[in-house]
């Protein structure tokens, strides 16, 4: 067993209002100010005391999700980068990504995150359609989510993305390549595209929109792929589709079953320790007042992930990956051989399904796979 490349993840929870699609853990604004100060001042002690974890490793990417990050102060994100400098081995060339709203950002604030040392940014547009945006509860309309990625391409970043959602309510085939198309003309080294879907505990999940049916969805996926390769994405992800080079490496340490420190309300966290053999997963207290209560810790959870469980969940990232699994990672990863847990029967299953391609160093998800994961990851279970 060996400890895989480390992360930072940090949450910021605050959002101007919730959207009725999303169960992250996140707030709407309920206050003209947010307690920034106080919040980074949490973060900075939350990550201190997980330091120790890592044991010296350095951090490779840091990713800002949320809620909004780009709620917070240029100067806010740049105190905090320097004391999560001060407290861990942050790599010189580390990619540094901040999600932010359109309805949120300036040319000057985009400008000054770069500055603060955010080197790419991640725009939440998911449709350029008015009637569409509306339905899903943006705040944004097209003209600001279209100066949003100017603003990105003249801050001097090192990449930024444009997150679109497809299979929206009401949706046609039509309408959704026009958003495809028009986030395409908008250049982004990289694009998130990925289909709605109702999670529990959110509006939709209690009020459920009229979604587009199966076939239509098939056609939106297959016409919308043509396009972005057409365009010079090329999918590395099942979502996910970037220019050469530009993957968004945060996410690939996830998908390829990386470590990650997760700090900030609600955050998760993926830690190994490859001398005891162990794989733990912890989770931080969920609701701000509670984060920023001196009086209790901000670790909510800590379990061990179970050697049986490992195997599922090493697949269930990787293989939404493009590209070859060398098969060594999945030793190194997990501790285990195929031979355990009955893994070498059920990739014989994928491979005689057509789903996976084998060879002597590798496992690669076929085209056929790509489109039945769930099928593929089931005989894992």
């Amino acid at each position: 067993m060996v400890n895989p490349p480390l992360s930072l993840y940090i949450h910021i929870p605050w959002c101007v209002q919730k959207c009725p699609y999303c169960d992250f853990n996140s707030h709407g604004q309920k206050q003209q100010s947010l307690p920034e100060a106080e919040y980074i001042s949490h973060l900075l002690d939350d990550l201190a005391e997980d330091a120790p974890l890592v044991k010296g490793r350095q951090v490779s990417t840091i990713f800002f999700g949320g809620g909004t990050p780009s709620l917070f102060s240029p100067e806010g994100i740049g105190r905090l980068l320097q004391g999560v400098a001060e407290r861990v081995d942050l790599a010189s060339e580390a990619e540094i990504t901040l999600e932010a709203n359109p309805g949120t950002v300036e040319s000057e604030k985009f400008a000054g995150f770069a500055e603060a040392g955010v080197n790419r940014l991640s725009i939440g547009v998911q449709s350029f359609q008015a009637d569409k945006l509306e339905r899903l509860g943006r705040i944004h309309d097209s003209a600001q989510a279209k100066a949003a990625a100017g603003y990105a391409n003249q801050a001097g970043l090192r990449s930024f993305n444009l997150d679109l959602m497809h299979g929206l309510p009401d949706q046609s085939t039509e309408e959704a390549l026009d958003d495809l198309k028009q986030a395409i003309a908008q250049a982004p080294p990289h694009l998130s595209w990925y289909q709605l879907t109702i999670e529990p505990n959110t509006l939709f999940a209690s009020q459920p929109p009229e979604l587009p049916q199966d076939d239509t969805l098939w056609a939106i996926q297959e016409q919308g792929h043509k396009l972005l390769s057409q365009a010079g994405y090329e999918q590395y992800e099942i979502s996910a589709y970037a220019k050469p080079g530009q993957q968004c490496l945060h996410n690939l340490n996830y998908w390829r079953f990386g470590d990650y420190l997760g700090i900030g309300c609600g955050a998760h966290g993926k830690i190994t320790d490859a001398d005891q053999g162990r794989i733990e997963r912890r989770v931080k207290v969920k609701h701000p007042k509670g984060y920023m209560d001196l009086s209790r810790p901000y670790l909510y959870q800590s379990t061990e992930v179970p050697a049986e469980e490992r195997p599922f969940e090493f697949l269930m990232n990787r293989l939404r990956l493009v590209e070859p699994c060398p098969k060594l990672d999945y030793e190194h990863f997990t501790g285990l051989t195929t031979t355990e847990f009955g893994v070498s029967n059920a990739l014989q299953r994928g491979i005689d399904q057509g789903l996976l391609a084998d060879s002597n160093r590798h496992w690669q998800v076929t085209t056929k796979g790509r489109r039945y994961l769930n099928s593929l990851l089931e005989l894992f279970v």
